[in-house]
């Protein structure tokens, strides 16, 4: 009798054990992750010094579209952690919301593949992915058959942004960078030389469209948390950039950073 209390309560103290370490384990992974992100305890690169100005800054988003940030798109496989982990549905809908209050301009940098995009005879590898599973797939630059609701239409919460009449929408990049599109030239003609940055994908279209922008004499600031990347086992896509991002970018601010600062220096 003695023997079998022995044995159940060594049982329970096993099982006790058990979650016990199951739990500290998987608190442990937690913060590893998060610790990847997380901003260096003795920065060694100088602090930003950028100032908005509101009369030459914008807000520049990039392919805001289902197939990034909709669960439903053709991406979320690959994205949606990190879009999930860093908020980044809200967030880009905080600076939406935010330019639009403050009358600061908004450009999209939006991502369109048509018929003819798909006999290109070289592409990178995410090119061929993003070919293969018919990403931000239209008819045809001058057919809107079946564009709305679909992996190439805007997100619907930022509709009401995107199409009040005074959003610019570029025509579309097709690699990852700004140089096919027009997003440069509609900047300069607004004498605008300063640019918030923010949308998908981190080590893609945005860490291109901050380099190509620097590179024309743009000031740039990353929103770091408005933005996401794949997870792939070759790597983590958003951890890649953002140590781009802070070796790079003229600022790397929060959401809740950038929307102070636009409020502050409002129209």
């Amino acid at each position: 009798m003695i023997d079998q209390i022995s044995r159940r309560i060594f049982v329970g103290h096993m099982q006790v054990a058990l979650v016990f370490l199951f739990t500290l384990m998987l608190a442990l992974s937690t913060a590893m992750a998060s610790s990847d992100y997380a901003e260096p305890e003795e920065a060694s690169l100088p602090a930003s010094d950028m100032q908005l100005d509101p009369q030459r800054v914008a807000l520049v988003v990039i392919d805001p579209q289902n197939d990034f940030l909709h669960e439903k798109g053709v991406a979320w496989g690959v994205v949606g952690k990190s879009v999930t982990e860093h908020n980044v549905v809200q967030h880009l809908e905080d600076l939406f919301k935010a330019a639009k209050s403050t009358n600061l301009p908004v450009f999209i940098s939006p991502h369109y593949y048509f018929p003819h995009d798909h006999t290109w005879k070289f592409e990178g590898a995410l090119e061929k992915v993003m070919h293969s599973i018919g990403m931000f797939d239209r008819p045809g630059p001058l057919d809107m058959s079946g564009l709305e609701g679909s992996g190439a239409d805007f997100l619907e919460p930022y509709k009401p942004y995107v199409n009040d009449g005074k959003t610019v929408i570029t025509s579309p990049h097709k690699v990852y960078g700004p140089e096919q599109n027009d997003l440069v030239l509609q900047l300069r003609k607004q004498r605008i030389d300063q640019v918030i940055l923010a949308g998908m994908s981190a080590n893609l279209c945005v860490e291109s469209h901050m380099r190509a922008l620097l590179e024309a004499g743009f000031e740039v600031a990353v929103v770091k948390d408005a933005t996401a990347g794949a997870i792939i086992p070759e790597g983590d896509g958003y951890l890649a950039a953002l140590i781009n991002f802070r070796m790079i970018a003229n600022a790397v601010w929060t959401t809740d950073e950038a929307v102070k600062r636009m409020k502050a220096s409002g129209r």
